[in-house]
């Protein structure tokens, strides 16, 4: 018996070492082997001062391993126990994880209607670096962690719009979202052999892929000048009664983007960002800014100058029978091609614009960005509403001399402005100042090409005009003390809650110093209650943000003065 029974034993033992021992060997492995994924740092975004406007930083989940726990002991030296179970785990890890220890206990404990052991836990999410350090350093037995990736915004809801958020796995709006291929990483992962209580053996094989980190993206912003924006468009709403506004501050040379607010009125009364970014996706009828298209486009075909005289009435009858009319009543008055503008007469506008055909008033738009998206870093942006030529009614191919009939967002109206401001030369708005890659490696954006829309000296006589606005016409309030500014004011009926044009847009659009225009401003104010007009409404708040913006980029102040074309003509 002794020798049957030692001969099976040999038996099994040969079967098991020698027959079965590789196989065996590999499923040992595989039961003590895992497998975690060391996620991607998403890239970081920051202003173009190196500001941080949204990062990733790791953060743990915490979970627990109730058989694991059930089993773990605490021996001293003399190997009797002094603490064991869940309750003596609840008793050290309440206090780090800051939870009550008595329900941290209940969670970690077996339930008497649980059949099976092995339940884990969830026991604290959003866990720091240094609080899990705290917690490893109590090696628990059947304690655990899943590595996370949280992202923040470090300048809270400064440029908010504009950064937007990120889900856990791809941006959900703004940059994020549009940006997402290049800030997004590749994770990796990191295999291992662990111990039953959870910890790496050191004679165990570890294998691991670094994981890769996303692109960072440092961007056109300015974060003080994007808080001043914001601050002064809050200010504004409140003021006048608003329902939403927009500020943009353009770089005219380079064509970036150093502000872009978007603020809208909440239910309590307060302001905050509208949770989309109105100025690229939002449309609305700009008014008399688009004035300064008519302007340059009769400038430019040769059928008027600066000086060109018009008799302009109040009130006036198209040869097709359709009606215009000022904003305010006047009579009679000589005013030139410069004054017609100044006072943003729109029965002047209607004359300058029937010495230009149907075809070229169109063009002139589409020239000027009307209708097409500009092409900026940013998702859904909107290309207006620009209808061809034989979609215009009798009254249509007048009102699109005012800006009325065709509609832009924001960002289009400003471009415009940038167009005259630049010498003619319209270039691309971008949002992205330039990419480091994961090695550290900083490249510039690759500006698109600059195209001619108008003459220099068409441009340079359209600026001299837009001066006029605002050291004699409807723009005064717009003026910044120490700089030469011009600018155009602009008002537009728009669609209100009622469904009918009962709401406005009042806008003010201007570029400074006049004699060597670096930014452009626009201000667009929705639905304002204590007045319609762009130079009571918005002009103001362009006054603040530019005088803020020049000074901020130590813009020297205008040591020229204004030479203007005169306004009127005497017969």
């Amino acid at each position: 018996m002794f020798l049957l029974i030692t001969t099976l034993f040999a038996a099994r033992l040969a079967q098991v070492q020698i027959v079965q021992g590789s196989e065996l060997a590999a499923k040992a492995k595989a039961l003590r082997t895992t497998t975690e994924v060391l996620p991607a740092s998403r890239g970081d975004i920051t202003d173009r001062n190196g500001q941080a406007l949204a990062k990733s930083v790791t953060r743990y989940k915490v979970y627990g391993d109730q058989k694991l726990l059930d089993a773990w002991k605490v021996k001293d030296k003399n190997g009797d126990v002094i603490g064991e179970g869940p309750a003596y785990a609840a008793e050290l890890l309440a206090p780090v994880i800051n939870v009550d220890e008595d329900e941290l206990a209940q969670l970690l404990t077996k339930s008497p209607e649980q059949e099976k052991f092995n339940q884990y836990v969830v026991i604290a999410k959003d866990v720091p670096s240094e609080t899990w350090d705290a917690i490893k350093e109590l090696r628990i037995t059947g304690i655990f962690k899943e590595t996370l990736s949280k992202r923040v915004y470090p300048s809270g809801d400064t440029a908010k719009n504009i950064i937007g958020i990120a889900g856990t796995e791809k941006g959900l709006s703004g940059l994020e979202y549009s940006l997402d291929d290049l800030l997004q990483g590749k994770d990796g992962k990191t295999t291992f052999e662990r111990s039953l209580d959870g910890y790496i053996l050191p004679s165990g094989e570890v294998t691991t892929q670094e994981a890769v980190s996303g692109t960072d993206i440092t961007t056109s912003l300015d974060t003080d000048i994007q808080w001043h924006a914001e601050a002064a468009l809050d200010d504004r709403i409140k003021k006048v009664g608003a329902s939403a506004g927009t500020v943009i501050v353009q770089d005219i040379k380079t064509c970036e983007i150093l502000a872009l607010a978007d603020r809208s009125t909440t239910q309590d009364g307060n302001t905050a960002t509208t949770g989309r970014i109105g100025a690229v996706q939002d449309v609305f009828e700009p008014g008399s800014t688009a004035k300064i298209i008519t302007m340059a486009a009769a400038i430019e075909t040769g059928k008027a100058t600066p000086l060109s005289k018009f008799t302009v009435p109040y009130r006036y009858t198209t040869s097709n029978g359709e009606v215009f009319q000022d904003s305010h009543m006047h009579p009679t008055q000589p005013m030139t091609l410069t004054g017609i503008l100044s006072d943003s007469s729109n029965t002047g506008t209607v004359q300058v614009g029937e010495l230009l055909p149907k075809q070229v008033r169109y063009d002139y738009l589409k020239k000027f960005g009307f209708g097409e998206k500009t092409g900026i870093e940013l998702g859904g942006e909107s290309r207006g509403i620009l209808h061809p030529v034989e979609d215009w009614d009798g009254r249509t191919q007048y009102g699109v001399l005012f800006g009325q009939g065709v509609a832009a967002n924001a960002l289009q109206a400003t471009n415009a402005f940038a167009v005259i401001a630049n010498e003619g030369q319209m270039c691309q708005p971008h949002l992205v100042k330039g990419t480091t890659d994961t090695n550290g490696v900083y490249t510039e954006s690759q500006k698109s090409d600059t195209k001619t829309v108008v003459s220099k000296n068409t441009a340079d006589k359209v600026l001299k005009m837009m001066e006029s606005v605002v050291v004699e016409g409807s723009g005064k309030t717009g003026a910044v003390k120490g700089y030469r500014v011009a600018g155009k004011t602009g008002t537009a009926q728009a669609a209100g809650a009622d469904g009918k044009l009962s709401s406005f847009v009042a806008s003010f659009i201007g570029v400074a110093p006049v004699e060597d225009p670096q930014l452009v401003v626009s201000v667009i104010i929705r639905d304002p209650q204590a007045s319609i007009y762009g130079g009571e409404v918005s002009a103001p708040v362009f006054a603040d943000v530019m005088s803020y913006s020049l000074q901020r980029l130590n813009i020297e102040p205008s040591t020229s003065k204004p030479d203007l074309f005169p306004s009127s003509w005497e017969k």
